[in-house]
C-alpha cells in the first residue's frame, strides 16, 4: 500500500479545497492579473478530480511567489530563480505528485533562465506557469526581461536599449514538449490550457500574461485578444515546430503592437519525460524513492547499487 494514500485516489474535487484555511484571500493589487492564475489554477485542479494532498506547488520570488500561499496544497517558495530545480527534484523523487512551479518573468527568464533551458531540454513532466507582465512588480516597477524596447522605469528611466525575451521562441529552441500563451482576462481558455499542461507527459511551459496595473501602467490589460485555435486566420498543426516558431515569432512581435495572440503554439506528443528516460535506462530504479522514507523494513542503496559502474 503507498504511504501517499491520496495520490490516485478517485473522487470529486472542487475548487474551494485549494483555498487555503490560514490565508484565503490574496493581498495582490486590484485589478492584478494575478488573481486571474489563481482562479484558472483552482479551476483545472478542481476538473481534473486532484485532491490538494496529490499536488506540489513550487513558487519563486515576486509577486507570483505568493501563488503558494494562496493556493492548498504542498508547497514550497523558494529562492530567486530556483523554483524549478526543486520542482524537477521532487517530481523525480516522487512521479505520483503533480507538480507545478510557477514564478514571473524576471524570476524565470531572468535570474531563472539557465534552469528554464535545461529543465526544457530535459523534458521534465511538470508544468511551468510564468507570470509575464512585463515588468518586476515586487521591487516597485525595474525593466524586466520581457519589458519592451523603449520602455521606461525606475532602472532604465531613458527607456530600455534591449529587445525583450522571446520567452515561447525561447522554450522551443531549449525543448519544451509543450507551449502555450494565455491571459489573466481569458480564465476559460486559460483553465482549459492549465488542464491540457497537467494531462500533458513532458515539460508544459505557460506564458501566462498578466496585466499590472500598479508598476506598468503603460502596458496594455491584453485585451483584446485572439485566440489561434478558433479564429480562421490561424490555421497550423501543433506538432509542426517550423510552423509553431513562425507562429511563436508573430505572437511576439505582434503583442506590443495591440495585437495579444494566445492560445496553444506547440504539443510534442510520445517523447519521454526525463524521469522515463532514466528509469528506461535503468539509471533510476521504478519504485518511487519517497516510498521508501516509509518502508522501515526497506534496505536502502546507494546509486552504484543499481547503475553499473563506469568502466
Amino acid at each position: 500500500m503507498s504511504a501517499f494514500s491520496a495520490i490516485g485516489r478517485d473522487g470529486e474535487s472542487t475548487q474551494d479545497q485549494f483555498t487555503p484555511r490560514t490565508e484565503p484571500q490574496a493581498t495582490w493589487c486590484p485589478g492584478c492579473g494575478d488573481f486571474g492564475v489563481l482562479k484558472a489554477l483552482k479551476g483545472a485542479m478542481a476538473e481534473l478530480g486532484r485532491d490538494p494532498d496529490e499536488v506540489l506547488l513550487v513558487t519563486g520570488i515576486g509577486c507570483s511567489g505568493k501563488l503558494s500561499s494562496y493556493f492548498e496544497s504542498y508547497g514550497f517558495h523558494s529562492i530567486h530563480g530556483r523554483s524549478l530545480p526543486l520542482a524537477r527534484a521532487a517530481k523525480l523523487a516522487n512521479p505520483g505528485l503533480e507538480v507545478i512551479a510557477a514564478g514571473g518573468d524576471g524570476d524565470g527568464y531572468g535570474i531563472g533562465g539557465n534552469h528554464f533551458m535545461h529543465t526544457a531540454r530535459e523534458n521534465h513532466d511538470i508544468v511551468y506557469i510564468v507570470f509575464n507582465n512585463e515588468v518586476f512588480g515586487l521591487t516597485k516597477g525595474q525593466t524586466s526581461p520581457t519589458s519592451p524596447k523603449g520602455h521606461k522605469s525606475k532602472s532604465q528611466p531613458s527607456g530600455s536599449a534591449k529587445d525583450p525575451v522571446r520567452p515561447m521562441t525561447l522554450g522551443l529552441a531549449s525543448g519544451a514538449s509543450y507551449i502555450a500563451r494565455t491571459a489573466a482576462v481569458n480564465p476559460n481558455q486559460a483553465r482549459d490550457i492549465l488542464v491540457e499542461a497537467i494531462e500533458h507527459e513532458g515539460f508544459a511551459h505557460i506564458d501566462f500574461l498578466t496585466q499590472c496595473p500598479t508598476w506598468n501602467k503603460d502596458a496594455r490589460q491584453y485585451v483584446p485578444y485572439t485566440d489561434i485555435q478558433e479564429s480562421d486566420e490561424y490555421d497550423f498543426e501543433l506538432s509542426d515546430r517550423r510552423a509553431a516558431a513562425d507562429m511563436m515569432t508573430e505572437a511576439e512581435q505582434s503583442l506590443h503592437e495591440g495585437t495579444v495572440l494566445t492560445g496553444r503554439f506547440y504539443v510534442e506528443e510520445n517523447r519521454l519525460s526525463y524521469g522515463q528516460e532514466k528509469r528506461a535506462i535503468q539509471q533510476m530504479p521504478e519504485e518511487s524513492l519517497a516510498e521508501r522514507y516509509f518502508d522501515e523494513d526497506y534496505e536502502w542503496e546507494r546509486s552504484y547499487d543499481f547503475i553499473d559502474r563506469h568502466t
